[in-house]
């Protein structure tokens, strides 16, 4: 490998290097939290990250997702008529009051699982989806380990007390992410403050959304063992950030410990996009290819979360095989892009072939593979 540097004091139009002092985060009376940068996915402030707790209605956020998908895919429509069974009826806990016996379009139960942290429309859709609620929490546990919540094991749809059901603040903000960055034709549902079904209208738990006007989501969670939680997240200076907040001892403080989370992040972070996804970083030779020249970049959009008021240089260091042979796939990772600050490392992805190189004809390969012996024995 053949290291190849580049000051990219470009990227960042920076005065000279000045080391920025960041204040400790406030302690929050919880039993666990996480704030995250929603772009970078960098953690800023965690106390016992990966405990793991019992998530309460947290765990619903899972359950809503997998329904949001599944629309996305063209599987079901909103429209979808969702069966209420007498076991969802019944359902203790918070209700969005549907009826046994009914049908219920799936968007109307979405609100009922997001905005009324409905039970019954919860154990409803898991229902129609898997057969049973057991089957759909099994569904969930393959969406989580996709996403590589490595604490997280899921026993029912609704977060209902229950053994072996748990999740941490890391991965709860890890699936919080998901719900904004996958579906935002459909995020925009955990805004909404209100919602009416059965003549029965009831307030989103959220309380950060009527108090921060920045503040679009998430999720409330309660139970006498898992306390008060919440996910919550917001939007200000094109930064986004995701408090988890798990363990509070009411609902107010709650609202209150997940503000602080947010209000020291903001005030003290923000997030800068340095590169899109497919922008060109670095062109190179390629051996015995129909293409001579192959551009190199980035497969997603690369954002960082800084300290505000940083100021000084990044190096952006590119580290690529010194000799690329075709054939090449469109996507093929041929090196590394490494972020660095002030001798902190920001960011390390993958470098990736911005195009495919097929493999040249019969000559083109015999003169090339002899000039590439030439350039390795003399480099």
């Amino acid at each position: 490998m053949r290291l190849l540097t580049l000051l990219a004091s470009w990227i960042l139009p920076l005065a000279a290097s000045a080391a920025v002092i960041v204040p400790q985060p406030p302690a929050l009376d919880a039993s666990a939290y996480v704030l995250m940068d929603a772009d970078s996915g960098h953690v800023l402030v965690e106390k016992n990250p990966d405990q793991r707790l019992a998530p309460a209605s947290l765990t619903k956020m899972m359950s809503s997702y997998v329904a949001v998908h599944e629309l996305e895919l063209g599987n079901v429509s909103e429209d979808t008529p969702i069966p209420i069974s007498v076991r969802a009826w019944r359902k203790g806990g918070s209700k969005m009051f549907v009826r046994e016996g009914t049908q219920v379009p799936l968007i109307d139960l979405l609100r009922g699982i997001i905005i009324q942290s409905g039970n019954d429309a919860t154990v409803a859709v898991a229902e129609y989806f898997s057969g049973s609620e057991e089957a759909f929490a099994g569904w969930m546990n393959q969406y989580a380990a996709r996403f590589g919540m490595t604490n997280t094991n899921f026993v029912n749809a609704t977060g209902w007390p229950a053994d072996n059901h748990y999740s941490t603040a890391r991965d709860m903000a890890i699936l919080s992410r998901h719900i904004i960055k996958d579906h935002p034709t459909y995020y925009p549902l955990y805004a909404e403050k209100y919602y009416e079904w059965n003549n029965i209208r009831q307030p989103n738990r959220n309380k950060l959304l009527w108090r921060d006007p920045t503040v679009d989501g998430l999720k409330t969670g309660h139970t006498d063992e898992a306390g008060y939680c919440l996910a919550a997240t917001a939007v200000r200076d094109n930064t986004r950030l995701i408090a988890v907040v798990m363990g509070t001892r009411s609902e107010e403080a709650r609202a209150r410990e997940t503000q602080k989370l947010l209000a020291y992040g903001f005030r003290y972070f923000e997030t800068r996009k340095l590169y899109d996804a497919g922008a060109e970083l670095k062109v190179q030779h390629v051996w015995k290819g129909k293409d001579e020249q192959l551009a190199l970049g980035l497969q997603d959009e690369l954002y960082l979360s800084l300290p505000r008021g940083l100021r000084g240089e990044i190096e952006v260091n590119i580290r690529t095989d010194e000799y690329l042979i075709a054939p090449l796939s469109k996507g093929q990772e041929v090196g590394t892009v490494t972020l660095v600050a002030e001798g902190e490392v920001l960011a390390e992805r993958p470098l990736i072939a911005l195009a495919a190189v097929e493999e040249a004809g019969f000559f083109g390969r015999f003169w090339d593979g002899i000039r590439l012996f030439f350039a390795r024995l003399f480099a």
